[in-house]
């Protein structure tokens, strides 16, 4: 059937919250990806692969996460609230180049010292080698051409002294009819229903993950394919 055939990725196209964007619009389009990423899952896959790392460590320490493009910083929020319940003592490193997406940030992570907002180009994260111990990226990879992805899985692959957690979509064409139809019955904004599907068509498969993880140097990373929710996953083993 023609819904399964395989989709070409969208190499160079642009979503609306990539540019300037009136300040309202973004902060309800990063709601948007907040919200769903809670209701279909994502964030959940995201939180197990960091805990599942985390539990090789000294529990009487500082666990240390960095979230290069963090966007609203759903993720962090997700890992501290865990953290807590845990009894669990750490620091999220929440990195995006984007300021009016940092201020958005500012506002959601209110109520979470544990957090610290950086604004720094995720390519080039200011940290030292091997100075946190899990470096997290979710929903970040789709918005990079492929020798920038290469960079980015490779800088994480550097500031992480355990491991990484890659989440992001998976580019099919039904995953495509599915983003399309969740932004515009869930109540999504302009911005969402213009960049959810191009975030589909814009993500890479797993083998493509794969060979991009290869290109970067990482070793010891799995792809794992999570269809039900429309993602992918490369997890340090």
């Amino acid at each position: 059937m023609r819904l399964f055939r395989p989709l070409s990725r969208a190499a160079g196209a642009v979503e609306l919250l990539d540019g300037p964007a009136p300040f309202a619009e973004r902060a309800r389009s990063l709601g948007d990806v907040a919200r769903l990423n809670g209701a279909f899952g994502g964030r959940l896959v995201t939180v197990r692969h960091v805990r599942r790392l985390l539990a090789r460590l000294p529990t009487d320490r500082t666990a240390t996460v960095v979230d290069l493009g963090t966007g609203g910083g759903d993720i962090p929020r997700a890992l501290v609230r865990w953290a807590r319940r845990a009894g669990r003592s750490i620091r999220v490193f929440a990195l995006d180049l984007s300021g009016p997406t940092l201020e958005v940030a500012r506002g959601m992570v209110a109520g979470y010292p544990e957090i610290v907002l950086l604004r720094a180009d995720a390519l080039a994260p200011p940290f030292r080698a091997n100075a946190v111990d899990v470096a997290i990226s979710s929903l970040t990879l789709h918005h990079l051409e492929p020798g920038a992805a290469t960079a980015y899985l490779a800088a994480m692959g550097e500031v992480a002294r355990v491991g990484v957690v890659v989440n992001d979509l998976a580019r099919s064409r039904l995953g495509w009819v599915a983003i399309w139809l969740v932004t515009r019955l869930t109540g999504c904004g302009r911005m969402s229903r213009h960049d959810g599907p191009l975030s589909v068509r814009r993500a890479y498969t797993a083998e493509e993950v794969r060979r991009l993880c290869a290109r970067a140097g990482l070793e010891g990373v799995a792809v794992r394919c999570y269809a039900p929710l429309l993602r992918l996953c490369a997890v340090t083993e």
